[in-house]
């Protein structure tokens, strides 16, 4: 009886799988329009419920509050063995202790959407789980045998949300594909980029954000061998696939560039069996460590860019060819290939665990960088670069004793006598994340060609504005594990309280005391007072100035409670240098700040602005859209950022602009938003007369530049795809304070302009002659710009303009970049 009851159950399980309902059956007009994400949600739902080859794993929500997901497919013996699966992956790779049984499986993640309005990408997420988990696909079976198979559906659900609700609010009953329509005309700012308009594609290595955070804490808790990145492109392309183009960093290995051949050739057949179109080894790289292909690869995972022609595309359009491309189509094309990664990861499953163990073997026994061990000298930013080495895996520890020894300074460029101090960071290159590693503090990467898709130099050191060591030898000194830290100076009354200017828990500091009404001021010369030195930039909150709040020391308590740096004293008489009641500490402004959003505004931009006044310094604004200006009351503003883009404003809008600045107003102008400034009457800052060349124009050695197929490589000898440049800093000014005598700008833009002069004018920080750089720069643009200023301050009535010609908030992850706006926020008055 207990057989037939158990054949019965058995059987009625067979045929609830094999009705298993495709994306077809359950989604109503699936592949016909987008769908919307809680559509998607409940698909994956039913899957997980009426499968048990599927098994769901949530890892976190994104900002707006949508869940983060991935779904975990493989056979139902090895969902059941899964855990000893992934302790066996990590403890053969050296990141987990040995379980109590070892089971080897290949391990495949594919992740879709990471732009948002790419939407072919997670709409092919769906047909790819069912034709995983589909019963009566008896080949896939025997793929995940041998698999398992990670599925992220959606990596960015606010962006994917925000681009499919536009375009079924928009789209009508029928079909318009011709490109002018407006289905196929997304407005600002898109679907692309996450909440906070960040391209969450160009974060992977920094983990600014809440979905890359999340999602990298679970990678690491899995680790896979194979990476799968699934993208869209513009609607005019077709497919590609790999294998990628130069330049490709020296860190990939032989064996990851194998198994991009075996995709290459095994995808193009499918692909040439349905006479569709695709390419490889063209546009894009593996370069910039932040992408979801080259992260992967230094993580020695087979990290991989799939890319289908469909952004814009809308549910259908005509392509240039007078091809109707169609949802279904990108869909179609998604699905083959990505199918054809975990075919190839199940028919290769032995050679892909020989090599990837292989390789952080390797990795950790023999370091292919130049350099062994990093030293960064000891400060406040270093629990911020902790903060990121920990989202990685990145091991570290801290030095115990003292020593003299010689290394490469990344501030001078050169090889200096140094010594190591008690609390300075060291990082071995000898550890299972070794390739990481020294991918993200290696001076100097080589590029294999200069086209490159992306920014071209990112050493940690240079972006946190720290004083670091690189050494070719694993260095021999006594560690520990956390900081010493001193103790607080004892004291019996508050005179006023100090708080150093010196990281991002400074800034928080600052903003939280200012939205608490509490007066604060701004040391302008170095002094001393006992046990403490106070430096250009470090704040002061005098008792006297805040005589009118009650129970003062009590609320400096609560609102200092998280920063471990300040000190009370108990007078203020200088043993040298400036008494705290005199003209070298500045009452500071509370800013009320605008920010600008619109068509004429950079999008991504504008979202580093914004997360940084929301999440890096918790501080309020105001966003006002461009067509509103003339109908804002500036009045209650003295604050207004510009972030990068291409304005129109007419003159009235210009007038207004003016008399808010003449008026005392503030303006941080960022970027292509210095041209408002050329436009305008009165202001100083003037561009160097760039232009394109024409190729003929150009001092060009050898007829092959002058060939049509060679103009883009010609025109690169004026350009700069993202390069570290080194910058002399007027360390008096307030918006160097706290930065030192160099700062390092990542430089992502040809733009460039003359140094100024004017009494008016202030040219905090500009480009030397004879500059150190870090990355590529075209030859005739690296002499243009010595001599140029990259950030300078204008007075212009009672108000002032702050000029950045770079960007120190790109991608956020520019942490003295970071500190630099908030030196333009906060304490330029």
């Amino acid at each position: 009886m207990k057989k037939a009851l158990l054949f019965l159950f058995v059987s009625f399980s067979l045929t609830i799988q094999a009705q298993l309902k495709s994306p077809t059956k359950f989604l109503p007009d699936y592949g016909q329009h987008v769908t919307y994400y809680h559509q998607l949600e409940q698909y994956y739902t039913y899957l997980a419920e009426n499968s048990n080859y599927i098994k769901h794993q949530p890892y976190g929500e994104t900002t707006q509050g949508r869940g983060l997901n991935t779904y975990i497919i493989s056979t139902p013996e090895n969902l059941n063995n899964i855990e000893t699966i992934r302790q066996t992956h990590l403890y053969t790779i050296g990141m987990a202790e040995q379980p109590s049984q070892l089971i080897d499986k290949a391990v495949v993640w594919l992740s879709f959407n990471v732009h948002g309005n790419e939407i072919g990408a997670a709409e092919s997420s769906m047909q790819v789980a069912y034709d995983l988990i589909n019963p009566l696909n008896k080949e896939t079976k025997k793929w995940l045998e041998n698999t398992i198979v990670i599925l992220d559906p959606c990596l960015n659900p606010d962006g994917f949300a925000r681009y499919g609700n536009w375009l079924r609010d928009i789209a009508g009953k029928d079909l318009h594909t011709g490109y002018t329509d407006r289905e196929h005309m997304e407005p600002w700012p898109g679907g692309r980029q996450n909440h906070y308009a960040y391209d969450l594609n160009r974060d992977w290595a920094w983990q600014t954000q809440i979905e890359t955070q999340q999602r990298i804490a679970l990678y690491n808790e899995w680790m896979p061998m194979v990476h799968v990145d699934v993208h869209e492109m513009g609607y005019n392309d077709p497919y590609f696939f790999p294998p990628a183009a130069d330049p490709i960093h020296d860190f990939i290995a032989q064996y990851q560039k194998d198994f991009h051949k075996s995709i290459g050739e095994n995808t193009s057949k499918k692909f040439d069996a349905e006479e569709w179109g695709y390419f490889t080894s063209e546009r894009f790289d593996l370069f910039y460590p932040s992408y979801g292909d080259t992260y992967p690869c230094f993580n020695g995972a087979v990290g991989m860019t799939y890319e289908q022609g469909g952004i814009n595309a809308g549910r259908a359009i005509q392509m240039r060819n007078g091809t109707i491309l169609t949802l279904q189509d990108r869909i179609n094309h998604h699905t083959t290939a990505v199918l054809t990664v975990v075919e190839t990861a199940a028919m290769q499953k032995d050679k892909l665990i020989q090599n990837f163990r292989s390789y952080f073997k390797n990795s950790r026994q023999n370091p292919k960088g130049e350099y062994k061990t990093y030293i960064i000298k000891h400060d406040a930013k270093n629990k911020v670069l902790a903060k990121l080495l920990d989202r990685s895996k990145i091991s570290y520890s801290y030095a115990d004793e003292t020593k003299k020894v010689n290394g490469y300074h990344y501030q001078s460029d050169s090889e200096k006598s140094f010594s190591i101090t008690p609390n300075d960071m060291v990082i071995y290159a000898n550890q299972s994340k070794a390739v990481l590693t020294q991918v993200l503090f290696e001076p100097h990467q080589r590029l294999s060609d200069s086209l490159s898709y992306d920014i071209t130099a990112w050493a940690l050191p240079l972006a946190y504005g720290k004083d670091s060591y690189a050494l070719q030898n694993e260095l021999a000194v006594k560690t520990k594990k956390e900081i010493s830290r001193k103790g607080k100076l004892e004291y019996d009354r508050a005179y006023a309280y100090y708080i150093p200017w010196e990281s991002r828990e400074s800034v928080k500091a600052l903003a939280l005391l200012h939205k608490n009404q509490i007066k604060v001021r701004l040391a302008r010369k170095p002094s001393y007072y006992p046990g403490i030195k106070v430096n250009r930039g470090d704040l002061i909150v005098l008792k006297s100035d805040n005589s009118g709040v009650s129970s003062f020391e009590s609320m400096m308590d609560v609102l200092l409670a998280d920063l471990e740096n300040f000190e009370v004293l108990e007078s203020g008489f200088a043993v040298e240098g400036a008494d705290l009641g005199g003209e070298y500490y500045q009452l500071l402004e509370a800013p009320k700040v605008m920010l600008f959003a619109g068509e004429d505004v950079s999008v991504t931009d504008f979202g580093q602005v914004w997360y940084y006044m929301e999440q890096f310094a918790d501080y309020p604004l105001s966003i006002v859209d461009l067509s509103r200006l003339s109908s804002v009351k500036l009045e209650e503003y003295n604050t207004i950022v510009l972030p990068s883009g291409r304005y129109s404003f007419d003159e009235t809008e210009l007038g207004i602009i003016d008399s808010f600045i003449s008026n005392g107003g503030k303006v941080i102008a960022i970027g292509g938003a210095l041209n408002v400034f050329n436009a305008m009457q009165g202001y100083s800052i003037n561009a160097m007369q760039q232009g394109f060349e024409s190729t003929l124009n150009q001092e060009i050695s050898g007829v092959k530049n002058f060939e049509y197929e060679n103009i883009e490589r010609a025109s690169i000898s004026s350009s700069i795809p993202g390069a570290i440049i080194e910058n002399k800093v007027d360390v008096t000014n307030p918006l160097a304070y706290g930065l030192g005598e160099k700062y390092f700008s990542l430089k992502t833009s040809s733009s460039n302009y003359t140094l100024v002069a004017g009494s008016n004018v202030q040219q905090v920080m500009y480009v030397p002659k004879g500059y150190k750089s870090f990355g590529f720069i075209g030859y005739k643009l690296k002499n243009r710009l010595q001599n140029t200023v990259t950030f300078a301050t204008e007075q212009k009535g009672r108000g002032k303009v702050i000029y950045m010609v770079d960007n120190p908030l790109f991608r956020g992850f520019w942490e003295n970049g970071n500190l630099l706006f908030s030196n333009a926020l906060f304490l330029v008055n």
